[in-house]
Formats: structure tokens, sequence, C-alpha cells
């Protein structure tokens, strides 16, 4: 049976992606004029950065809003995966519209030098975007810090573990968008300092080569989680906990858990139930554990089925309460 449960956009993803969209056009804006202005390698690559991440808010927003639309007959596990696909697309957006063309670019700089001027627009925008970013990246670090403490665990560590995209993808970007101003600032003050063009061309060569490097780790991650993302013992261990929880189950004996979403696992189980109850008692108890698991916010579906006298147990300990799904 399908249950048509609605799941609902998680608040806070939704304003890290509000945000960073937000952000991200300003700044790329900016960053364009700026570029024109001046001639600056490094602003060309910064501009082309913050238009590629413009792109990928607009991608991630669609992650957000298809990954949240209710299950229905053709698609009985929900519609969570959509989440890392569209989420794939931005990253490789990512690649060839920021780290591409930045590259490409620096290389052209090597050996076709052009002369900047204008500094003071570049230092004016550089120092706007950062402020611009950084309020970004700010939302985005504490969500990210939030889902880490409800798992006991490190921010960074959470950010690369979590089976959120979104939130990964928007702290990688805003994290790299912070790195590449800093890398622009060094070769446009180094192209002033000195005169020579190779230092921006330079720090448009290594605005690229950062966007790719965050890039292809978002893909992988991405890819992780479409072929089937084992859970964490962690997570493998809260869950049995639910299930045992559960006043008819005496015990476990085996446990499958699939990422079919953010946050949504699909859960398969052989259990024993207590007593020694009449087959339709047993296939109405095994119904309503299932039912009573789906009803969590975090099982999209739950399927049990009896474990045999001898099945071993599986080595979990004594009930008690488990941490949130990551």
């Amino acid at each position: 049976m399908v249950d048509t449960k609605k799941v609902e956009i998680s608040p806070s993803s939704l304003m890290t992606v509000i945000l960073a969209f937000a952000a991200n056009l300003l700044v790329a804006g900016a960053k364009t004029i700026a570029a024109v202005l001046t001639g600056s390698a490094s602003m060309i690559a910064e501009a082309a950065h913050s238009w590629a991440d413009t792109g990928n808010q607009v991608f991630l927003l669609v992650a957000e809003r298809r990954s949240s639309k209710q299950r229905d007959v053709a698609h009985p596990m929900g519609y969570g995966r959509e989440a890392y696909v569209w989420s794939m697309f931005a990253a490789f957006g990512l690649f060839t519209a920021g780290a591409v063309v930045s590259v490409m670019h620096g290389i052209q700089q090597l050996f076709a030098p052009e002369p900047a001027s204008d500094f003071a627009v570049a230092y004016v925008v550089l120092s706007i975007s950062f402020v611009l970013e950084g309020g970004s990246f700010v939302q985005a670090f504490r969500q990210a810090r939030s889902s880490a403490r409800e798992l006991e665990r490190r921010t960074l560590e959470q950010v690369l573990k979590s089976s959120d995209p979104t939130m990964r993808a928007v702290f990688a970007e805003d994290s790299a968008a912070l790195i590449g101003l800093i890398i622009a600032f060094l070769g446009i003050f180094l192209h002033q300092l000195t005169g020579s063009p190779l230092p921006d061309a330079l720090g448009s060569i290594s605005v690229g080569l950062l966007l790719g490097v965050i890039a292809v780790v978002l893909i992988d991650r991405n890819r992780r989680f479409l072929v089937g993302q084992g859970v964490t013992p962690e997570l493998e261990r809260s869950m049995a906990i639910r299930v045992l929880e559960h006043g008819e189950i005496e015990r476990l004996t085996y446990l499958h858990l699939e990422f079919v979403g953010p946050r949504k696992l699909y859960l398969v189980a052989a259990v024993d139930i207590k007593g020694d109850l009449r087959e339709h008692e047993v296939a109405v108890a095994l119904r309503r554990v299932e039912r009573e698991l789906e009803d969590e916010e975090t099982v999209e579906e739950a399927v049990l089925t009896l474990a045999t006298p001898d099945e071993p147990s599986l080595p979990f300990g004594v009930p008690g309460q488990s941490p949130a799904v990551e």
C-alpha cells in the first residue's frame, strides 16, 4: 500500500538556498561590471564563478521542490532522490561554467596578457562580495553545525556525510567563494604591485582549480547516494533501537537501511514477535509496527518479515534514546 503522506521542504535548507541565490546574484552583477572596467583575469574568473553559483542555486531550488513531492503509485519510495539528481546538475554546472572558464581564461592571459586598470574598483567589489558571501556562508554554517550537534559530529564531518545535498552544496560553494575572493585579491594586488599580469593570470587559474576540486567532491557525494550510500554504524544502531523499542518485537535478526532522499530511509528488517501468536495475529502485529515506524518523519517505507528460530540476533544493545537521522 502506498502512503501519500506529504513531505515538507526543510525551512532551514530553503532559507540557505534563497540567501545564497540572492547573494550570488548581486555579487555576480558587481563582479561582471568590475571585470569589464578593470580587465583583471582574476576578476573575470570570479565573475564566472559567481554566475555559475547563481545558476546552481536555481538547480538546488528545483531539487528542494521536486524531492519534497508526495510519493505515489509511480514512485512508491517517493521523489527524494531527485535532490541528488539536481544537485549533481549543479555540481556539473560549477565545474563547466566556473572551473573550466576560469582556467581557460587564466591560460589565455598567460600567453596573451591584457592590461588591467581601475584596481580600486576591483578592491571595492571584492570587499562587498566578501561581506555578502560571508552572510550566506554563516547561514550555511549554522545549518551544518546544528545538524552536526544532533549527531555529535564535527561540522565538516557532517557536511561530507550528510544525506542533505543542498546543505552540502551551499556550504561548499560559499566556502569556495570566500577562498576564491582571497585568491583574486592577492592576484590583483600583486598585478598592481609588480606591474606583471602573471599573478593575476595565476589567480584566475587557481580559482578555477579550486572550483574544479569542489565540483568533483560534490559530484562524488551525489553519485554515492544515487547508487546506494550505506548508512553509518551509528545510524544503523539508532534505527535498530527504534525497531526494538516496539513492544511486540522480541529480537532483530536482519536490518537493511537505504537512503531514498535527504533524511529519508527505506527500512527492511527480519524480527521475532513476542509470544506464540496465530498467523493472522502475527501479520496484524507486523503491519502495525510497520505503520508506526512509517509515522516517524525519517522512515519513508518499512517492510518487516519474520525471523527463523536459528537466525542469530543482531548485536545491538539495550534500547534507549536514538540520535537524529543524518
